[in-house]
């Protein structure tokens, strides 16, 4: 299982939710993928995200002001 990192610090919503969806498709189930933004509706963005995606946001923190979601890509249907 491999992780990606996305760096979408300073864009402003829906951008950090759209770059990690297009990233989620181009990976395998079960990769990680770890996204760093610093719009502070990224939370709400990325769980409601995960949420009707059917992906697993699997941890989040923030640090200064740097989001850091990890969500892993759904299993294969």
């Amino acid at each position: 299982m491999g992780e990606r990192l996305i760096d979408a610090q300073f864009m402003k919503c829906p951008m950090p939710v759209l770059r990690a969806a297009k990233a989620l498709r181009d990976m395998a189930p079960g990769d990680k993928l770890r996204v760093l933004a610093t719009d502070p509706t990224a939370l709400g963005d990325f769980r409601d995200f995960c949420k009707s995606s059917g992906h697993a946001l699997v941890g989040s923190s923030e640090i200064k002001g740097v989001y850091s979601f990890t969500i892993r890509r759904k299993p294969a249907a």
